[in-house]
Order: structure tokens, then sequence, then C-alpha cells
């Protein structure tokens, strides 16, 4: 784990950079003393109700159509783990160690609310877990994202008590082993507790959250590669005048198109043009604020449900210790989540279709520049296959956009009779976002070589940035050889976020 000051935890205030930090950058995460009184005066709650023998829905009762089933008290304990065990029925491969890593950061800050009635030490231990680096194996299929995450959270709960299986330091060990080996013991759960580890929405939450930290540093991309292509192609930055966009002032198209006026500011390729007889351009480039932005204002949607999910209470039954009540709810559906995720899936084909309609028009050996962008044409094909992969992707994409959360199937013999489909959701979004840094990757990969072309006109003062980075580890493209290297090469340039933190360090945020 990195050495960075931890983030603390309260159940408040959590933010999708945060989960980031935790789940993909290894920062600590620590509880803040606040929230221990909260935490505390709920699980008393709890303790009193099973001392009184109280029914209470899935500490002395069943679960799901068993509701009606009365558990003594002497077995409560042993139904926490039963639950656990039986609730593990996820099947396919393992979810990202990143996306895991963030759900149990998740599940830690629903339960630090101090609404769920566990013990601290239970938070504690998932905590721990997260600082030493054990990373539950959690198959990434069987949740129906109601009543919450209830398998694959049951996967990350095994581990907890001392079962399934764990990565650690690189290497795929026994959920026992793995605690052995960092230094910790299984947790016993007691009443509630297994319940509270399972019902609740943090498997799409995690996966979508950092699915959209990516899709925002991808659309910065965008409108990097799209500056680039427009400069490339010889277009004008008419459309993209304050004035224009100020008549039709949705945020994301406002901000668009103050991003490529600052990237193309002081453009010699722009220049060389100004009075050519051209009168419009087409959409992929005209239009380039209107698309990019309105996929930026369905990611600022999508952003604000999240950050309010991850700072929610979704276990059932919640208790409240001011007036000591036990209260089943449905707060553990996942139809905002799953919802909110399609819409940034859907905007996200639509973001990839007009880019990579910008890298085929670059090829069709107009404006002076050669076919397929290689000066060899013929005896070489350049950058034709590159778009034919972008065309690949966007099409899977269009796929990937068909909305999970449209669909519902009853479970549990229809005791749970609308279900959310909303970790089906955050799974697509995961692999549309990432169809979607690749498209974006080839578009900077073509800008760049057409830009070649235009020496020794200089590009803006931002694009002329990216396409220095990139030369810095592609060459240019004088003779074929195997494009996917390029590919992967311009890919981790956009990917990793180093291709919007050079361009943002010279011109400022986008």
């Amino acid at each position: 784990m990195q050495t960075a000051q931890a983030v603390k935890i309260n159940g408040t205030k959590l933010t999708l950079s945060l989960v980031k930090r935790v789940a993909s950058d290894g920062v600590a995460v620590a509880l803040d003393d606040s929230a221990r009184p909260q935490v505390r005066a709920a699980r008393d709650v709890v303790e009193r109700a099973v001392a009184s023998n109280g029914r209470i829905y899935g500490v002395t009762t069943g679960f799901g159509r068993l509701k009606n089933v009365k558990i003594e008290p002497a077995e409560a304990i042993a139904l926490q783990r039963n639950l656990i065990l039986s609730h593990a029925s996820g099947v396919g491969e393992p979810l990202p160690n990143d996306a895991t890593r963030a759900s149990m950061l998740l599940r830690a800050q629903s339960l630090v609310r101090g609404y769920s009635g566990v013990r601290i030490e239970l938070i504690e231990m998932l905590l721990e877990m997260l600082n030493r680096g054990v990373t539950p194996v959690i198959p990434s299929q069987g949740s129906v994202g109601c009543s919450g995450d209830l398998a694959p959270l049951a996967h990350m709960a095994l581990v907890i008590i001392g079962e399934g299986e764990a990565w650690f330091k690189g290497e795929r060990l026994a959920g026992a082993a793995a605690l052995d080996r960092a230094g910790l013991k299984p947790y016993t759960l007691s009443f509630k507790e297994g319940i509270s580890l399972i019902n609740g929405t943090q498997i799409m939450t995690g996966i979508g959250a950092l699915a959209l930290v990516r899709a925002n540093n991808a659309l910065k991309a965008a409108d990097i590669c799209g500056a680039m292509s427009l400069e490339a192609y010889l277009g004008t930055d008419a459309p993209f005048a304050e004035r224009i966009n100020a008549l039709r002032p949705h945020p994301g198209q406002v901000h668009c198109g103050s991003n490529i006026r600052k990237l193309l500011h002081g453009s010699e390729v722009l220049a060389s043009h100004k009075d050519c007889d051209r009168v419009q351009d087409p959409y992929s480039f005209r239009c380039m604020p209107v698309v990019h932005g309105a996929a930026r204002d369905t990611l600022r949607f999508a952003e604000s449900t999240l950050e309010i999910e991850i700072n929610s209470v979704t276990d059932n039954p919640i208790i409240f210790p001011d007036d000591g009540a036990l209260i089943s709810n449905g707060n553990f559906h996942g139809g905002p989540v799953g919802l909110a995720l399609d819409y940034v899936a859907i905007a996200l084909t639509d973001a990839a279709s007009i880019s990579e309609r910008r890298t085929y028009k670059l090829l069709e050996g107009a404006e002076g520049l050669p076919p397929f962008l290689t000066e060899r044409f013929g005896l070489c094909s350049g950058y034709m296959l590159a778009q034919y992969t972008a065309a690949a992707l966007v099409s899977e994409n269009k796929t990937l956009s068909t909305p999970a959360s449209m669909d519902s199937i009853p479970t549990s013999a229809g005791q749970e009779d609308h279900n959310s489909m909303g970790t089906i959701s955050a799974r697509k979004l995961a692999s549309a976002v990432a169809n979607y840094e690749t498209v974006v990757a080839i578009e900077l990969l073509e800008a760049a070589q057409a830009l070649d072309f235009r020496a020794p006109l200089k590009p803006g003062r931002g694009t002329s940035i990216a396409h220095r980075l990139l030369r810095e580890r592609v060459t240019h493209l004088d003779h074929d050889r195997n494009i996917s290297e390029d590919i992967n090469t311009s890919l981790e340039l956009v990917r990793s976020g180093k291709l919007v933190a050079a361009v943002e360090d010279q011109i400022g945020v986008l």
C-alpha cells in the first residue's frame, strides 16, 4: 500500500476520485472516529432486539420467501454464516481487483453510517483487508441487482470469514491462507452482520464509479484528438466560437467549445487556409461541441447519481438508533445506478461513433492528405485497418449500450419480483469505456499522422503537445508495420491519463 495520507471514511462526503485513489492507486483507508458512536448505538438496538426474541427480518427470520420462518436466538449467529455460504453462487471471470477494492470500500462506507447494526470490528476488518492487500476473488456474474448485489458480495464476505479465495501479493490463495499471510484472522459473524455485508449496491456502484472516472478522462482525450483531427483535415474553428455555443448553452457543449478553442489557439495550420472556399465541414468535425458535450452532460448526471449512492445506506432492515426502529425497506434496489450507467454507455457509444467518423474522413485521401495516410499508398496500406478496428469497437458498443436496466426477472419464489439488473449495466459500461478509450487512441494515431503532412506549419498550443507526446513513443508511419503495437502504445497514453495530464499542464483543465 502507498504511504500517502489515508482516506478517512465516516459514511459521508466520499467522492469518485477518492474511491479511485483507494481502489486503483492503493491509498490507505481509515475509519473516522466520529462515526463510532452511531455504529455502536445501532449495534445496541440489534443486541436488544435479539435478546427480547423479536422478529427481525434476516436476523431472527429466514430470507426472501423464507421471511416468515422464525429462527431461534440460539441459531441466529449460524444463520449469518449460512447466508454467506449459500449466497456465494457467482460464476464467470473474477472482477478486476480495482473494482473489488472499490466495492469493499463502498460497503464499509455504507456500514459506517451507523444504520446497519454491525459491530465496529467488522468495518475495521474490511478496512484492514484493503490496507493489507487482501482482495477477494469475486465472480463477475450472478447479480440481478436486488436485494443488492447478493451473490458477488457474498463472495467478498467469504474471505472475511476465512472461506473462498483471495488475491494477495499477486497470488491466488484460499481465503484463510490469504488472511494469514496478511496477518489477519477470520472474522466470526454475529447477528445481522451477514445480511449487512451483502445487502447493497456496492458491486455495481464500485464498477460504475471506476468506469465513470475513466470515461471522464476519455472524454477529455476525445476533445484533444478531435481538435487534432480538425486541424489535420483543414477544418474551420468557426463553429466553436463562444457566441455560437452561448446560443445553445448546454453546459457540456459550452465546455467542449471552450476546450477546442484553447487546444487550437495559435494554430498555424488553421491560419493557413483561413480564406479558403470551403463552406462548411462534415458533421463529425462541426458538431464536436454538441456530441462531446452531450456525453459530458450525461456523465455529470451519472457522477451525481453515484456520489449520492456511495454515501447512502442500502441495507435491509435499517436500524434507527434514536427510536430503536428496525424497518424493512427497498434501499438496496439498484434502479438509480443501473439507469444512470446505461445512459452513460449510450452516450459513449455516440461519442465513439463520431470519433470513428473523423478517422474515416482522414483516410479518404482528401484535402491534400494521401490515401490511408501513407506516402506509399498501394504498396502500403497505412492506417486502413486501424479504421476497421475502430468500426468494430463502435459496433460492439452499440450492442453494449442496449440497457440492462429495462429488464427484470423475478427471484426468490416471487418475493423479489422486480430486479434492477444494475450490475449488468455496470459491467457493460466498463466494457464500453474500454472500447471508447481504444477508438480515441486510434484517432490520436491517425490525427498525429495527418498533422505530420501539414509540417512545417505548427499545430495549436494544446494539439502540438499531444502530437509531440505521441511522437515520443510512436514514429511516423512511413512503412507498413504491426499497427496493433502502435494502437496499444497510443491507448496507454489515453487510458493512463498521461495525454490529458500533459495537455492540461500547459493550457489548463479541460
